[in-house]
């Protein structure tokens, strides 16, 4: 939703962002249960065992973003994601029962059932796709926002969201390197939740890290709190802005953390339980309902806004086991052959 042009006080503008964050919380910590086949930590129960196969990538803890940046974002608007995508698709206006099909594997999925959690796209919002590959959706975004200023799209813009793990690799320098050189409506977000994989980013990476690469670019960098949903909101409001206005593109940097480890069934064991506690101090939601109460929220109506959003994810539970599974011939679908693939 663009909300940079809103009349809506502060209050009701802050309760939009808690929003997005619990649905999302709400609906990570249920495709975890689903996952593992238990309950998750807000009680949804998953439907019997292991609904959610395969790796399941969670942004548990680094809600703030995409409901920062994304608040600020038009239908019209591409965005492209990682393979820790739920948190971007869902705050992007995608429907989340959908999402739960998809990861489910179920035909009334986003992709057929055959998307799965990492390659889930939603076109009619914008949203061009996670993507299993590390940095690979750079250089998609890339080509969306050259898209975008080639046919003239009336201050569209891309939002390229990626990790800092991806920084180090090729097609991040081919992508700034690329927009800087034909000046294009591209916001790249590094989401720096501190850990590539199961390898801590930071002994992995010379010099400064994203900021400073973007910097020797020629593109403008900026780092902000990331688990402080108010801070990233006003940082995107001006840098979407600049985009649009037709300054080039632009760099966020968010500092924030990845709670879980690199997929549900990874108990981060390679981790200092210490960082983790230290995380949890700053947990975005928290932090963000404490803001909300101290400036005249009332607790029973963020109560409301959490019960709503779990009761929406039960909701999309209960849809997606029911659903039904694709049907065989959809495997010779969506295929690229030289002819035409046939069912036999």
């Amino acid at each position: 939703m663009d909300s940079s042009n809103s009349s809506a006080t502060p209050r009701i503008l802050g309760e939009a962002l808690y929003r997005t964050m619990v649905r999302i919380r709400a609906f990570e910590n249920a495709a975890e249960a689903a996952s593992q086949g238990g309950v998750s930590a807000y009680g949804q129960q998953a439907a019997g065992s292991a609904k959610v196969r395969g790796p399941l990538h969670l942004s548990t803890g680094q809600e703030a973003v995409p409901a920062g940046v994304c608040a600020h974002l038009r239908v019209s608007d591409y965005l492209t994601s990682t393979h820790r995508g739920h948190g971007h698709t869902l705050a992007k206006g995608a429907d989340l029962a959908r999402m739960m099909c998809e990861l489910f594997g179920k035909a009334t999925g986003f992709n057929g059932g055959k998307g799965g959690s990492m390659h889930i796209a939603d076109f009619s919002v914008g949203m061009l796709g996670a993507n299993g590959v590390v940095a690979a959706g750079l250089p998609i975004a890339v080509g969306a926002a050259h898209a975008q200023k080639v046919l003239k799209k009336n201050g569209d813009i891309t939002v390229c969201f990626f990790g800092d793990g991806a920084i180090n690799r090729g097609p991040f320098l081919e992508a700034l390197n690329w927009a800087r050189v034909y000046d294009l409506p591209v916001l790249f977000v590094c989401e720096d939740n501190r850990w590539s994989a199961t390898t801590a980013s930071g002994p992995m990476t010379a010099g400064e890290g994203a900021s400073a690469r973007a910097a020797s670019m020629d593109i403008a960098a900026t780092q902000v709190d990331g688990n402080d949903v108010f801070a990233v909101h006003e940082t995107a409001a001006r840098l979407v802005r600049d985009v649009r206005d037709g300054g080039g593109p632009r760099l966020l940097h968010a500092l924030t953390y990845r709670v879980k480890g690199h997929v549900s069934v990874d108990l981060a064991a390679y981790r200092d339980p210490a960082e983790l506690a230290a995380a949890l101090e700053t947990d975005p939601i928290a932090r963000a309902r404490g803001h909300l109460l101290s400036h005249g929220a009332s607790a029973a109506t963020l109560d409301a806004i959490e019960n709503a959003a779990r009761d929406e994810v039960d909701t999309a539970l209960a849809i997606a086991d029911a659903a039904p599974w694709p049907d065989a011939a959809a495997a010779f679908t969506d295929v690229q052959t030289i002819g035409a693939g046939q069912w036999h």
